[in-house]
């Protein structure tokens, strides 16, 4: 039943099964077939069953334990997508340790960070990557590390093999760390949410729910599995389902339109719908067996979403989530509880409430923009070593600030029109704009610089930047972006770079980034 004030709408939990003391590893292998041999993992070469899940996580777990590391130490891993980069995780869950994934487009000055705040105990990196990695540990003091190839190559798969395929589960409880995910600061630190394992089993058993998981879905899985949508609400939700994964390193067109036929379900980021209706024979066809698609992780046009279902005749289903909190909000999957609505992330899931606030967190009256505060069990404890950051981020009543404005509308679906911080999502990835700043404001000759987002058809928003150089000096807008390209990872790089003479500023010598954005419009 919807439940609604002015202030706040949220389902009723019906029928729900709340772990408060299971890993949630153990929650996950619930739902496996009986026969462990069923196919969950299907690449392009090699199937993978829910037995090899079961045994090779097993093995991770105890070479894990092996290692002598103190209970909920931190592994760093930075490496390929891979089926076994999954059971990898999946191990890490079983022994009990903390999960740090980081994105593989990172380079050694964000990496030295990540080393510095979460201490690991165990980096786990791609061969290639070796070299630079020892070197920053080498830095940090006594850290191992291993390396994972997506050719199921590397010296963590040499050293798991050598111990045993049966593990028993380490007991957790609800509390219990269980993942950290990094996630960009409006500071330029990066701020490290902390996951338990009753954060994320809650919301994997919400979503098996409300999305009608069956173990005779086929997930067409093409995201990565560095953050929440690929790793947590795509891979879990198809675990707990015993249902089979087909398994893309990336999204690629031909292997989209060549496995879609033979598929159930799939999530994206807008970029790919996008990218299929731009393909003449994508269509009816190669949806004849899909019974879900799911958009996520980045706002999706209202003219995609139309064309989507003139074209294939089913109507994508837009959720909100964050990295701290995983999913909140989805339009309805069964038609009985409403249509889906482009331009809208729906209503809160089952044991999710969600309200809409003033400046002083005080409820507003519907249809009118608020600041969006969530809270429920799915919602971080905080970020970690930043207890100062954690408190601010939670109101008295301990609500989650999401930092997001919205409205409800008349159907009680939540409408998500901006940030109050300076967040850009690029095709699914978030940027924010400070991190940069301070990276281009430190390169030779420049004086100072403005980031900011523009519409961009493909990914949503493109990464845009305004820099001033220093009096006499002469900036190259490739060079500057040649420069950033060995600093930071690609996806933040601008996309296009303007030197110009001085900033627009108001009356308060603040930076107006409104007249930037206008201003700097792609073409």
């Amino acid at each position: 039943m919807l439940i609604f004030t002015s202030a706040e709408y949220s389902l009723s939990v019906q029928n729900t099964r709340m772990f408060k003391n299971e890993n949630l590893y153990s929650i996950l292998a619930s739902g496996f077939p009986a026969d462990l041999d069923t196919v969950a993992i299907e690449t392009p070469s090699r199937l993978y069953s829910f037995r090899d899940i079961e045994q090779a996580s097993a093995r991770f777990a105890n070479y894990l334990s092996s290692l002598g590391m103190p209970p909920g130490g931190r592994i760093l891993v930075q490496v390929e997508k891979s089926p076994e980069a999954l059971m990898f995780y999946l191990g890490v869950l079983r022994a009990g340790f903390v999960y740090v994934p980081l994105n593989t487009a990172y380079r050694e000055t964000e990496l030295a960070y990540f080393l510095g705040d979460a201490k690991p105990s165990l980096v786990v990196c791609s061969e290639p990557n070796r070299a630079w990695v020892d070197a920053l540990v080498q830095k940090q003091g006594s850290v191992r590390v291993e390396t994972l190839n997506a050719d199921r190559s590397g010296t963590l798969l040499d050293a798991a093999t050598a111990f045993a395929s049966n593990f028993e589960t380490v007991a957790s409880l609800s509390d219990d760390l269980g993942v950290i995910l990094y996630t960009s600061g409006t500071t330029g630190r990066s701020k490290g949410a902390m996951l338990s394992h009753l954060n994320m089993a809650s919301n994997a058993q919400v979503l098996h729910r409300y999305w009608g998981w069956q173990s005779s879905d086929v997930l067409l899985h093409m995201l990565p599995i560095f953050h929440v949508h690929g790793l947590f609400v795509a891979a879990h939700g198809a675990l707990l389902a015993g249902a089979r994964m087909v398994w893309l390193p990336k999204f690629d067109i031909e292997q989209a339109l060549h496995y879609l036929p033979r598929c159930t379900v799939m999530m994206g980021v807008p970029t790919y719908y996008v990218r299929l209706l731009a393909q003449p024979e994508f269509g009816h066809a190669h949806c004849k067996n899909m019974r879900l698609f799911i958009s996520g992780s980045a706002p999706l046009l209202q003219e995609t979403f139309d064309n989507f279902r003139q074209r294939t005749g089913h109507t994508i289903l837009e959720r909100y989530g964050m990295s701290e909190t995983v999913m909140l909000t989805s339009n309805p999957y069964d038609s009985k509880e409403g249509p889906r609505l482009g331009g809208t992330v729906g209503r809160p899931l089952p044991g999710v409430a969600v309200r809409v606030v003033g400046d002083t967190d005080q409820p507003m009256p519907d249809g009118e923009i608020g600041h969006i505060q969530v809270r429920g069990d799915n919602v971080f404890s905080g970020y970690w070593q930043m207890p100062d950051k954690t408190q601010e981020s939670f109101t008295n009543d301990g609500w989650f600030r999401t930092g997001d404005l919205g409205h409800w509308n008349q159907q009680g679906y939540l409408v998500i029109v901006g940030r109050s911080k300076d967040l850009i999502i690029t095709g699914g990835y978030n940027v924010y704009p400070k991190e940069i700043e301070l990276i281009i404001d430190d390169l030779p000759g420049v004086l100072e610089s403005a980031v900011v987002g523009v519409p961009h058809p493909d990914f949503g928003e493109a990464v845009v930047a305004v820099v001033v150089p220093q009096p006499g000096a002469t900036l190259e807008p490739t060079a500057l972006q040649a420069q950033l390209k060995q600093l930071i990872a690609n996806f933040k790089v601008p996309k296009h770079v303007h030197v110009v003479a001085e900033l627009p500023r108001n009356t308060m010598g603040k930076v107006q980034k409104n007249v930037l954005r206008d201003r700097y419009q792609l073409s």
